[in-house]
């Protein structure tokens, strides 16, 4: 999914689950709006608070796609198929200057 689309769907309450796979840590440092903080290790050990339909759109966004590519797997072994990249991962998220919630200085 492009980000501008996925911008789009997030501004008009039509928006997939975003599952952001990075650490709580980095994860605090920012994160695209309304997603979910669901790191590797919760996804391995099945703790992951995840949608209980499976058949939902789910939109997989990290940093530089490596952890997204590795969730995407995960949650397809979890019953979870209707999922999606980002285009340019994160970091073009960031670089086009599209809304990122991090804490306040």
């Amino acid at each position: 999914m492009q980000a501008r689309e996925l911008l789009q769907r997030i501004e008009s309450k039509s928006a997939p689950v975003i599952v952001d796979p990075r650490s709580t840590v980095e994860f605090a440092r920012g994160h695209i709006p309304g997603a979910l903080n669901t790191p590797i290790w919760k996804l391995v050990l099945h703790r992951a608070q995840l949608p209980q339909d499976r058949t939902g759109e789910m939109v997989i966004a990290c940093m530089h796609g490596q952890r997204a590519w590795l969730a995407k797997k995960l949650l397809a072994l979890q019953g979870y198929r209707n999922t999606a990249f980002i285009e340019g991962w994160l970091q073009e998220w960031i670089r086009a200057g599209l809304p990122w919630d991090r804490p306040a200085s």
